[in-house]
């Protein structure tokens, strides 16, 4: 049947006025959709160039101003560079200072101390007149770069480390070069058990002293000789003496995990001897009122992890003891209080970092808590606290802690909040879970930032380094922008991790990798059980001590799609001579060629032939705690088996891949280029 010319006429009205009006509604809705995505952008890789830090909140003497550093990166040179900047207390009057790090008030007020570039090259001392006039001085002009400056009590002098050149014992007499002649430059004579580190290559041509200088300029005086390592020194009340940490015996760099503290006077050089036991004594602090001084110290042991403990002495080295033996945790930052009554500190617990104070009777409590971790720079005269915290999703800024009765945290920069205006971030989950031996593990999943817990996604797997070392609630853009790109990101702090006690920390002791192993793959059980992980897209990875963990992980599940095994350990017997230093040999039960077999069961070379995971490796080439060759070990069996790999061997690295800037980038995309790589199949 034919439809009436008049139903149909009708039909094509409604059809036409239905289509205009999808034309005119077209615009609107793109235009709402443009403004929604605006305003819901994520992270990426080109934001991270504009990323600005800050650092060493240093608050004047009588509270009243505050001088930073702002970190931001030089795309030019590919470079992180430091600038100096001031405010007021309350956070009003942010200005520009000077540029260079390192900046500390003098303890009247009048000048802050720095470092920067100099003449006649590297970084010197600087000191700056904060009156009207700001008047700039170069104070040192040195062949080798200061560190660990620190003013008098008086504000008369500075005290700095320095390295001072030595040289070798063993030194031949060549027969004179002929006119004209090109000969091969001459070898380095080693001659030292500790003779390279890693990011400084070799440091054994000098011994680290300490030398002070007036502050208002002239000549440098060394303070103290001899072929030793001298720590970072802290001035006595009276301006009179240092306080430090080192081992002024022969063979001192033998000595594994034993140090004494010392005193050295200004004034005719000479060094006394302040504790006398085995073990580990360091990071002395004298109070205010010239009574006691504060250290770190703890009995000689063979434990792979143990906190160290808040000791106390008399000046003069008398009446040592610990005080709050029951505190399981390790202090950072220690910082008397004006009335020398106690010590602040931060340690690190269960992913946190807050500040607590313990009284010169031993109490301790907790000033601060909360999912943050703060770092403690300084202290005013009234007992405020300059401090720098970070959280999930802040990167990092200034505050000052009151401490008084009315205590308060204020925030008083905000130093990316431009760069993160209308950027959505993952959320990031605390999972508590269980593993073998009954252990409580700790972990977070960072989600994508348009999570959908009815959907499932691939997954990446974090393994932390140190082995020590512990993942927290600080902000990480590495994760944040891998979730960006629509993955879970998983990290944990298996058995073996600091910030749950020595008893914890000790579990792998001459076991690692062992039962952390089992503490991840827990971790990743717990995750799935959530229904959110595509299984057949999991991936993982990790450096260090992580790149450790994760050839061990491929070399015993191939449960992972592909893996990321970054600056690892893999062969220990050829690491533990190796690395830069030889402590390492400490860490297991015999010396190699006493018995071998310990460093072979606990190596990841020796499971290679269970590896099946596309496994891809990347170094640093001037790496010096995970050399190279422990790299070139892994690729090599693995072409042997014909498991799929790659090497991506990164240049102007030392150990790890992301101290320059493009490196950091670069570590990004590869991992997900890899991981998109074999998760497509």
């Amino acid at each position: 049947m034919r439809t009436p010319f008049y139903t149909t006429s009708i039909s094509l009205k409604v059809i036409m006025s239905a289509f205009i009006l999808m034309l005119l509604l077209i615009p609107v809705s793109q235009s709402a959709a443009r403004q929604s995505a605006e305003s819901e952008k994520t992270l990426d890789l080109n934001m991270y160039w504009e990323l600005q830090s800050a650092g060493n909140t240093q608050i004047s003497p009588d509270g009243s101003l505050i001088v930073y550093t702002r970190g931001w990166i030089d795309q030019i040179t590919d470079s992180r560079k430091s600038e100096i900047w001031i405010m007021n207390s309350d956070g009003t009057r942010k200005r520009f200072l000077a540029e260079g790090s390192n900046p500390s008030w003098s303890p009247d007020g009048t000048r802050i101390a720095f470092t920067a570039e100099g003449e006649p090259g590297g970084s010197q001392i600087y000191v700056r007149w904060m009156d009207s006039e700001g008047a700039t001085s170069q104070i040192t002009r040195l062949t080798h770069s200061p560190s660990n400056i620190r003013w008098s009590p008086d504000s008369r002098y500075l005290s700095f480390n320095k390295r001072v050149e030595t040289k070798p014992s063993l030194t031949i007499s060549m027969p004179s070069r002929p006119d004209g002649a090109s000969w091969t430059a001459s070898p380095k004579v080693v001659e030292r058990p500790v003779y390279r580190r890693d990011r400084q290559g070799y440091i054994d041509d000098s011994y680290t002293h300490i030398f002070v200088v007036s502050a208002d300029g002239g000549a440098v005086r060394q303070l103290t000789d001899g072929n030793w390592n001298h720590s970072s020194s802290e001035w006595t009340a009276d301006s009179r003496s240092l306080v430090f940490s080192t081992l002024r015996v022969e063979d001192a760099e033998l000595q594994w995990r034993h140090s004494e503290i010392y005193s050295v006077s200004v004034d005719d050089g000479t060094i006394r001897q302040l504790t006398d036991r085995y073990g580990p004594d360091s990071n002395p602090l004298p109070s205010p009122d010239g009574r006691h001084i504060a250290y770190l110290g703890d009995d000689w042991h063979t434990d792979t992890y143990r906190n160290r403990k808040i000791h106390l002495m008399n000046t003069d080295g008398s009446n040592p003891r610990i005080i709050a033996p029951d505190f399981d945790r390790s202090p950072r930052n220690m910082t008397w209080a004006p009335d020398s009554r106690g010590l602040y500190f931060t340690a690190n617990s269960e992913g946190n970092r807050n500040i607590y104070y313990v009284s010169v009777n031993g109490d301790v409590s907790q000033i601060t808590e909360g999912v943050q971790q703060i770092n403690l720079h300084s202290i005013s005269n009234l007992g405020d606290l300059g401090i720098t915290s970070t959280s999930f999703h802040e990167p990092g800024d200034i505050y000052v802690l009151t401490t008084g009765r009315n205590r308060t945290m204020t925030r008083l920069t905000y130093m990316n909040r431009d760069l993160m205006k209308d950027v959505k971030l993952g959320e990031v989950e605390e999972i508590w879970y269980k593993s073998t031996d009954d252990l409580d593990i700790q972990g977070w999943v960072v989600k994508p930032p348009d999570f959908d817990p009815s959907q499932t996604y691939p997954m990446m797997l974090v393994i932390h380094g140190g082995p020590h070392g512990m993942y927290g609630v600080n902000f990480n853009y590495s994760w944040q922008e891998h979730a960006a790109n629509g993955y879970l990101v998983l990290y944990t702090n298996p058995r073996g991790s600091a910030g749950y006690g020595s008893s914890f920390g000790n579990e792998i002791d001459n076991a690692y990798p062992s039962k952390d192993y089992d503490d991840l793959m827990a971790g990743v059980d717990e995750l799935v059980g959530k229904g959110w992980v595509d299984t057949d897209r999991m991936y993982v990875y990790g450096c260090s001590g992580g790149g450790v963990l994760t050839a061990w992980v491929v070399g015993h599940t191939d449960r992972f799609a592909a893996a990321s095994s970054n600056c690892p350990v893999i062969n220990w017997l050829s690491f533990v001579g190796t690395t830069d230093g030889i402590s390492w040999y400490r860490n297991f039960e015999n010396l190699p060629w006493e018995d071998p077999s310990e460093h072979l069961r606990r190596s990841p070379l020796m499971y290679v032939g269970n590896v099946t995971t596309p496994t891809m490796l990347m170094t640093g080439e001037n790496d010096l705690r995970t050399p190279m060759p422990q790299t070139e070990e892994f690729y090599a069996a693995l072409q042997v088996l014909g498991v799929p790999t790659a090497m991506v061997r990164f240049q102007d690295e030392w150990h790890g891949t992301s101290s320059k800037p493009s490196n950091f980038i670069r570590t990004q995309l590869y991992l997900r280029a890899w991981f998109e790589k074999w998760g497509e199949n």
